[in-house]
């Protein structure tokens, strides 16, 4: 059971729970200590950090009037690069890093992708993790695609802090309804008209869209182009660029039916029905000023790292049998850190605690081996005594003030004690501005630490006395700069540990693809007595000469200049022990970012029965990696590991299909306290990248101003060969931290129903509705559901209000799948499908305790058959050659403006009747002519 103790620490930390990373509060009505990074590949540019300013400034008050006076921002800093030039209004940053920056202005990826976006993991409603800009947009270089810049942040910030989507649909940009194709937008007021816009051998032609016979629907080059001036003020997450719109779709003017991410996410809510519902709404009240208080702007320049090691050598940590040589293990763990982790250039000091503290190294810059090897020589060799965490601290604090500030600096403090004095230096560590790291190790590790790791944006992380998961080295390889260029970076490559019973082999390999190879290190353990150690390189090469550390039992192999690409292999041979193997490396090329992994838990903490979600982040710079193999690594206190499956499916947990964030659900809880995670990822002959998944502002066509559409250039697209050039395999392993569950009963009971299908469409085939979705499981994503209830209605509202209301489907014959397996189901209606017929369907799964899952997202499924006498319908002889007739004459598939008329119309009527009055000018004249 857990401890009271532990108890009141964990309902405290549920309380501050928080998506990411963030450190933006809410103050009233304005949000502080929001952060802005500007990447260290952007180059020096200063007028940059004035035009971060304006945006704010301008997003501020556009912010304000669209949430009816109850946001607006407060007090932002920006991080400014190292390598920029150094001024004396630069601030130190305190818990600022780019890590939990929740703006990055970076280099566009690929060149020329200037795409304003928001990284967007969770489900309706969850906070978005950041949002990514380029200087050409906050330079106001792209106004005609995107609008201004402080509308594309508002559009961004509604993402990343209410976790809404998108009310257009790139893929689907038009619907059917009412036997009409229907642009998918919100609010109908916005008017426009629907175009092909064809380029080829460097000449452009604009034409009327097009319907496919068979299904009645646009073919997939039409797109909508807006009138350039409008009258609608909603909304923001459809089209924030034009002039008039300032406002959110409400559920008065929210288009319900269209087939958008929010709608298909939100159970067709509307944007500021979720905004309504989120914390910040309901801890806040409308201000009665007419405009916002100017934004506080503090401008805060990277400097290098400054890190002091705090280390536990109480009496716990001595070694015995029962505590698996703790210290050993703390001294393993701590060597790959300063070999290998912390980064040249960086300070580093160390100070040990038992129940005081002593300095065992100040600070001490590191450039050269022996520096390193100066520090791993202070390591402690002897433990005993009590636990005092503050004193470690305290002492801490001390040093690094010898030669610096606290503000920013980081502490990694590792302790397997308890310690009952551990808040008195609570209100300390708030004020010093130092970032505090975390590693509990083993089962008694004081709950106190996550709330120093919490306070102060630290990384919390775990190890338990399982030594076969590596995970006190896992903690500690995670432990990268925060702030450095990420090709300056160590990066896991492997991690891995097996228990031999025999004397046998510990064989495997390691994958190195292009990105990585510098300073690459091998790093053997083991518990008992040295192993028979070699390693192999893809050309055959055989490396034997480790360097071996006797007293600490390990060893390890440094590969000169940069790892040849290709497969690894490595071979142990030993009698009864445990051995584990760790492999990291650097970035090959510093002008080329390394493929990453990053991973995490949705939450730091969960009460039972409260779902758990694990992300994994798969990416080279921005540029997502899809197709990989990634597998979870859960490990409970006890040791007991849970390999789960991620999947990159758009079902499920996961948000979106191919974004490269691979996600599921943890729900094969062991017991209460500490879990910690690890990824592995594998790169194959079905991985590729991808162009960034865009969850931000749409990126506009073109406009129809007085008459005329003005194209804007097309926007930026990722080729197939550019996303597969270069792409290996690779191999990469990541430390997710350590999370906190509660409440686990002794008997867990079936109380996780089948996860909610996010991705059923519907089409209609002959006189049939086809049906397709991913399958739920028994438990959320896992496991088989048991029955599955199909619901059809032709109105929406029903469904979405009142389902068992609707018509039910005969499901008798559908058995289904294994989870994550595709679904396909068709059935004939009761009712003729008639033409213009429209009808909206959602699917409940049922598992075998009779659970059942929410609402699925509404599809709909129309059928339109294009009329034999419609001038637009395809051309028996040239299907796709343009109309006869004027290419801006409107098409039967133009919506109108709300009082019938489009500004395209109108101008076409005007120019009809000018030529009317010319015609009869010109007989006119020729009769007089003739009289005289």
């Amino acid at each position: 059971m857990v401890s009271f103790k532990m108890l009141i620490l964990i309902l405290t930390l549920f309380l501050l729970r928080g998506a990411g990373a963030s450190l933006i509060k809410l103050n009233g009505n304005g949000y502080e200590d929001v952060v802005i990074a500007i990447d260290p590949n952007v180059p020096e540019d200063e007028k940059l950090i004035q035009q971060i300013q304006d945006m704010v400034t301008e997003a501020s008050t556009y912010l304000y009037g669209a949430t009816e006076k109850r946001f607006y921002f407060k007090a932002v800093s920006i991080l400014i690069p190292e390598t920029w030039q150094k001024k004396n209004e630069y601030e130190e940053p305190k818990l600022e890093t780019y890590k939990k920056a929740d703006i990055v202005i970076e280099v566009p990826n690929p060149p020329g992708f200037d795409v304003p976006r928001t990284d967007q993991f969770g489900q309706c409603g969850d906070k978005g993790e950041r949002i990514r800009l380029t200087p050409a947009i906050v330079l106001g270089e792209k106004l005609n695609e995107y609008g201004p810049q402080g509308k594309i942040l508002v559009h961004e910030w509604a993402h990343l802090r209410w976790g809404v989507f998108e009310e257009y649909n790139e893929e689907e940009p038009f619907y059917q309804h009412d036997g009409r194709n229907v642009p998918v937008k919100c609010s109908d007021g916005i008017t426009g008209t629907n175009k092909v816009y064809a380029c080829s051998g460097g000449s452009c032609s604009i034409r009327n869209c097009r319907t496919d016979p068979k299904t009645g629907k646009l073919n997939k080059d039409c797109m909508f182009i807006p009138d350039k001036v409008q009258g609608e003020k909603a909304s923001i997450m459809f089209m924030q660029s034009i002039d008039s719109v300032v406002e959110f779709c409400t559920e008065k003017n929210h288009n319900t039916l269209a087939p958008n991410p929010q709608n298909k996410m939100c159970n067709s809510r509307s944007t500021w029905e979720v905004i309504q519902n989120s914390e910040d709404y309901k801890n806040s009240i409308p201000m009665t000023e007419a405009k916002p208080p100017h934004p506080i702007f503090s401008l805060k320049q990277i400097r290098e790292r400054v890190l002091i090691l705090v280390l536990d050598k109480s009496g716990s940590m001595a070694v015995s049998p029962i505590m698996l040589n703790r210290l050993n293990r703390l001294n393993q763990a701590s060597q790959l850190f300063l070999l290998q982790i912390i980064e040249k250039g960086s300070w580093t000091g160390m100070v040990t605690f038992d129940s005081s503290a002593t300095i065992q190294s100040a600070l001490i810059q590191i450039e050269t081996d022996a520096q390193r090897n100066s520090l791993i020589s202070r390591l402690p060799t002897a433990a005993g005594g009590g636990t005092s965490i503050c004193s470690g601290l305290r002492t801490a604090f001390t040093v690094i003030k010898n030669k610096f500030s606290t503000d920013g600096s980081e502490i990694v403090l590792l302790t397997d004690g308890e310690d009952s004095t551990i808040s008195s230096c609570f209100d300390e560590v708030k004020q010093s501005g130092a970032i505090i790291h975390t590693v509990a190790l083993g089962p008694s590790a004081d709950p106190g630490l996550e709330e120093l790791a919490k306070m102060t944006g630290g990384m919390k992380t775990s190890a338990t006395d399982n030594a076969q998961n590596n995970g006190l080295i896992d903690a500690f390889s995670a432990l990268s700069s925060e702030n450095g260029a990420i090709t300056q970076r160590s990066i896991q490559l492997d991690s891995k540990g097996v228990t031999l019973t025999n004397e046998d082999w510990m064989n495997g390999t390691v994958i190195f693809d292009s990105t990585v190879g510098k300073d690459t290190l091998f790093l053997v353990m083991w518990t008992a007595q040295q192993p028979e150690m070699f390693v192999m390189d893809p050309s055959g090469n055989i490396y034997k000469n480790f360097a071996v550390e006797t007293s600490s039992q390990m060893a390890y192999l440094q590969i000169p200049n940069t790892a040849q690409v290709g497969i690894w292999t490595y071979s142990l041979k030993s009698s009864a022990q445990t051995l584990t193997l760790t492999v990291t490396s650097r970035a090959a090329n510093p002008n080329v970012s390394p493929i990453t992994v990053d991973s995490r838990m949705n939450k730091d903490t969960s009460s039972f029965p409260s779902p758990m979600i694990v992300y994994a982040e798969v990416r080279q710079g921005s540029l997502p990696i899809i197709g990989a193999d990634v597998t979870a690594l859960i490990e409970s206190a006890d040791g007991t590991t849970v390999t789960l499956e991620l999947l990159d499916n758009g079902a499920g947990a996961d948000v979106f299909k191919n974004d490269g964030v691979y996600s599921r659900y943890f729900t094969a809880y062991k017991e209460n306290g500490r879990y910690s995670l690890k990824v592995r990822a594998l790169g194959g002959t079905n991985t590729q990248r991808s162009r960034p998944k865009v969850n931000g502002a749409f990126y506009i066509p073109g406009w129809v101003e007085n008459g005329e559409i003005k194209m804007n250039p097309p926007k930026p697209e990722i080729s197939e060969d550019e996303n597969q050039a270069n792409m290996q395999s690779f191999s990469r392993t990541s430390s997710g931290g350590s999370f906190i569950v509660s409440n686990i009963p002794t008997t867990v009971p079936d109380v996780f129903p089948p996860n909610r299908i996010i991705d059923l469409e519907a089409n209609v085939e002959d006189d049939h509705i086809n049906l397709t979705w991913t399958a739920p499981g028994d438990d959320f994503d896992t496991g088989r559901a048991e029955e599955y209830i199909i619901k059809m209605s032709k109105d929406i509202l029903t469904l979405r209000e009142n389902f068992d209301a609707a018509l039910q489907v005969n499901t008798t014959d559908l058995i289904p799948n294994d989870a994550n397996s595709k679904e396909d189901f068709m059935f004939k209606p009761d009712f003729l499908i008639e033409n213009g017929t429209t009808v909206f369907l959602a699917i409940k799964a049922v598992d075998k305790a009779n659970l059942t899952s929410p609402i699925s997202n509404i599809a709909q499924a129309s059928l339109i058959i294009p009329s034999a006498e419609d001038p637009f319908s395809p051309s028996a002889e040239d299907p796709f050659s343009p109309s006869a007739e004027d290419p801006f004459s409107p098409s039967p598939e133009d919506p109108f403006s709300p009082s019938g008329t489009s500004i395209s119309t109108i101008v076409l009527s005007v120019v009809g009747t000018v030529a009317a009055v010319a015609i009869i000018v010109s007989v006119t004249v020729c009769v007089m002519k003739k009289k005289r």
